[in-house]
This record gives C-alpha cells, structure tokens and sequence, in this order.
C-alpha cells in the first residue's frame, strides 16, 4: 500500500436533517459535492481526494464524474466519524476533512493546513477561520472562534463571542469546518466519547478542547460558502451563476 504525505476526505451523506439531498443539489449545472472535489483536487499538498459516503446516489454521481469513492458504514453520527472509518484504510500522514457543503473551498488554505502540520510536530490537529460581520456574529448557525495569542482555541460557539463589555477592539472570527489531522490523532479523536459541551453546543471540535487538546486555528483564505439551507442554497447559486456570467 503505497504511503501517501497528505489526504483529503470529503464525508457526504444523503439525510441531512435542514437539506435532505444536499451533496447532490446542482449548482451552476454540477453537484454541490463534486464543487467541492474539484476544488480539493487542486490543492497542492493532497496526493489523493476521497469522498466518503452511504449512499449509493452520491456514490454514482461522483463516479460519474471521475472521481474517487469508499462506501462507509450509515451509522455514524459525525463526518468526522466517517473520515476516520476510511482513513484506517490507507497510509498518509496527514488526513483533512473536508466538509462536503463548503462551496467555495479555497484549496490554498488546506495547502496551509497541511504545511502548519508539517512544521510543527506538535500540532494533531488544525483549521481554519475567517473573519466575521456583525449578521454571522448573531448566526447560531455560525460557528464563532476565539483563540490565544499563539492562535489556539480557546472555545468555539454558536454564541456571540467574544461578548461586547466594554470595547469593540477584539477581533470577531467565524469557524470554517475544515480540519486537518495527523492519522493517528483523528483515530484517537474519535474514540474519544461526546464530551458535555460538545453535546450542549452541538460542536464536535469542543470535544478536543474538553480533552485538553491544543487545536491550532489558521487564518483562511478565500469567502468560503457553507451550504446548510434552502436559503443558502439559494444564494450560492446566484453566486456561482454570477461568477460564470
């Protein structure tokens, strides 16, 4: 089996609870997971892009277009769960999971993700943020970030923070859902059980920090656009028709 320096693991699934169907929703003639293929392909640092799914519909749609699929067990409870199931399988270094709604997945940021694991050795797991407006602030949808000085996590939240007490000098960043691993540390992460406020907030990421993990958070680059509604399929596909028009 041939070792790989970095992989790239996009989990899909059919059932999602606000958009049943999303991987395979067409956006701008193409399916929503196969935007975020292409874009993963075209990252320097990954040797191979994988998605991983149960559902023999996104299995086919993808095929269709050339692209590389494992089926996966439907029990999981997470993709990140899902993620790890394939990558017991293979020989890499580096695993990143890729968030199959993430539209417009800048593939130079997973380059940074990969690069930071690299350099540090004590770094098991990093990703991303991105700056955020006053609306993705009050977004229980968006996942807000706040970090040390070193760039480690502090907390993740659906909440706003950090809160407004006295000053509006702190910067205010949100949660891009891509996470880079080392192999070993993505197996040991989800053997971990749910931790409390992983549970309360509906956040896995908050089950590392729960552990006493350091998670390293980088500044992405790029919009980034998460598909989790209607609506927000909606606007993605007057973006992307407005970027081929």
């Amino acid at each position: 089996m041939a070792r790989h320096r970095a992989i790239g693991i996009i989990p899909a699934r059919y059932g999602s609870i606000r958009l049943p169907g999303k991987p395979l929703a067409v956006i701008a003639g193409k399916p929503l997971v196969w935007h975020v293929v292409e874009r993963a392909r075209s990252a320097h640092s990954l040797d191979r892009v994988v998605v991983a799914t149960d559902d023999e519909r996104i299995r086919d749609a993808v095929e269709e277009l050339g692209g590389e699929v494992v089926m996966t067990s439907p029990d999981h409870t997470s993709g990140t769960d899902r993620v790890a199931e394939v990558a017991r399988n293979l020989e890499a270094e580096i695993i990143v999971n890729i968030q199959g709604d993430e539209l417009m997945l800048d593939s130079a940021s997973l380059d940074r993700l990969v690069q930071a694991l690299e350099d540090d050795e004590s770094i098991g797991m990093a990703t991303l943020r991105l700056p955020a407006g006053e609306k993705e602030m009050a977004n229980p949808n968006v996942v807000k970030v706040v970090c040390d000085a070193g760039g480690r996590a502090l907390y993740f939240s659906r909440a706003t923070i950090p809160h407004r007490f006295r000053s509006a000098q702190a910067p205010r960043w949100r949660h891009v859902g891509v996470y880079a691993f080392r192999r070993h540390s993505l197996l040991e992460f989800t053997a971990l059980p749910p931790s409390t406020l992983e549970l309360e907030e509906g956040l896995e990421q908050l089950r590392a920090l729960e552990n006493g993990w350091k998670v390293q958070v980088l500044d992405a680059q790029g919009e980034f656009l998460e598909v989790n509604t209607p609506d927000d399929l909606e606007c993605a596909r007057q973006v992307m028709e407005s970027d081929r028009g």
